[in-house]
C-alpha cells in the first residue's frame, strides 16, 4: 500500500492506494464507516477490507475523508485531524473528487466502482448520484455494507425489532441516535438536507442512471430497514440491485475479520466487481 497527499477539493486530501499483486482491472474507490464523526484509514473496515480485495485482482483506493465534529458522547480520546472538525458537504465533496481521480490516475484499466461501510456508504452512494447528475465519470457499481441512507428511518419489522429487543447490545440505532448522527454531520437539521447528503431521500426520478448496486446488510442491525428501504427506491428507477443480508450479523462485521461472516462479505463484493456486468 502506498499514502498519497493529492490537493483535494477542500485542501490536501489522503489517499490510501492498495495495487493488486495480480491486477484483473477493475479498481474500487473504498470509504470507510465510523458514523460521520470517526474511523481512519488503519481500521479493518478500511485497512483489511482493501488488502482482501487488492489479494483478489482489485486495485483500491481509500479515502481519508474529513469527519465531522466529534461528539461529545464520544471517547475524548478517539483522536482527530487539523482537518476534522467540518461539516457537510466537505466530505462528500472529497468522496467525490477521489472517484475523479481515480479513473483518471492511470492505477487500473477500470472499469472503476465506488463503495464504503455504514457512513462510508451514505458517502459513497451521494457521491455517486452527485457523478450521475454531473458529467460524470459514473460508477460501474455501487458497493455499500451495511450503509445508513436516511436520516429518518423506517420502523422495523416485527422479526427485526424482536431481535433487536434479544440483543442489546446490538440496538445502536434509535430514531433519536440517527437524526443526531446526521444532524452532527451536516450542522443542522435534517428537515433541510439535500439528497446527496441523505441520498435515502432522493426520488426514483433523481435516482435514474445510478449504478447497479450490490448491498449487503446486517441481519442484527436496525440500519438495515435503510439499506431495504433504498434498494426499492433504486428498483423503482430501473436500477439492478443485489441486495441480501449477512446471517448472524451485527453491524460493522467488516470490522470483524476474524469472524467468518467478513469474508463471506468480501466474497460477494469482489466476485460482482470482477464481473460488473453481471
Amino acid at each position: 500500500m502506498n499514502d498519497i497527499v493529492v490537493a483535494g477539493p477542500h485542501g490536501p486530501l489522503t489517499l490510501r492506494v492498495y495495487a493488486a499483486p495480480e491486477p484483473a482491472g477493475p479498481g474500487l474507490v473504498w470509504v470507510h464507516g465510523g458514523g460521520f464523526a470517526g474511523g481512519d484509514l488503519d481500521m479493518p473496515e478500511a485497512d483489511w477490507v482493501a488488502q482482501r480485495f487488492a489479494e483478489r485482482g482489485i486495485t483500491v483506493v481509500s479515502v481519508d475523508y474529513a469527519l465531522a465534529p466529534l461528539p461529545a458522547a464520544w471517547a475524548a480520546d478517539a483522536g482527530s485531524s487539523p482537518r476534522d472538525g467540518v461539516h457537510y458537504p466537505i466530505a462528500s465533496e472529497e468522496v467525490e473528487f477521489a472517484f475523479r481521480w481515480a479513473v483518471d490516475s492511470g492505477l487500473a484499466p477500470g472499469p472503476w466502482s465506488l463503495g464504503g461501510a455504514s457512513a462510508g456508504g451514505n458517502l459513497a452512494a451521494g457521491a455517486a448520484l452527485r457523478l450521475v447528475h454531473s458529467d460524470g465519470p459514473v460508477p460501474a457499481l455501487a458497493v455499500l455494507a451495511y450503509p445508513t441512507l436516511h436520516a429518518v428511518q423506517s420502523t422495523p419489522d416485527a422479526a427485526l425489532r424482536a431481535a433487536l429487543d434479544a440483543d442489546p447490545s446490538a440496538d445502536l440505532f434509535s430514531p433519536e441516535a440517527v437524526r443526531g448522527m446526521y444532524e452532527n454531520y451536516l450542522g443542522g437539521p435534517v428537515d433541510s438536507a439535500d439528497i446527496y447528503a441523505v441520498p435515502g431521500t432522493a426520488s426514483a426520478a433523481e435516482l435514474v442512471g445510478f449504478p447497479a448496486t450490490i448491498m449487503i446488510n446486517g441481519s442484527v442491525d436496525e440500519l438495515r430497514v435503510s439499506g431495504e428501504d433504498f434498494a426499492r427506491a433504486l428498483r423503482a428507477a430501473d436500477v439492478e440491485v443485489d441486495v441480501s443480508t449477512e446471517p448472524d450479523t451485527t453491524h460493522g462485521h467488516l470490522n470483524r475479520p476474524e469472524h467468518r461472516a467478513a469474508a463471506a462479505s468480501i466474497e460477494r463484493f469482489a466476485a460482482r466487481i470482477l464481473s460488473p456486468s453481471a
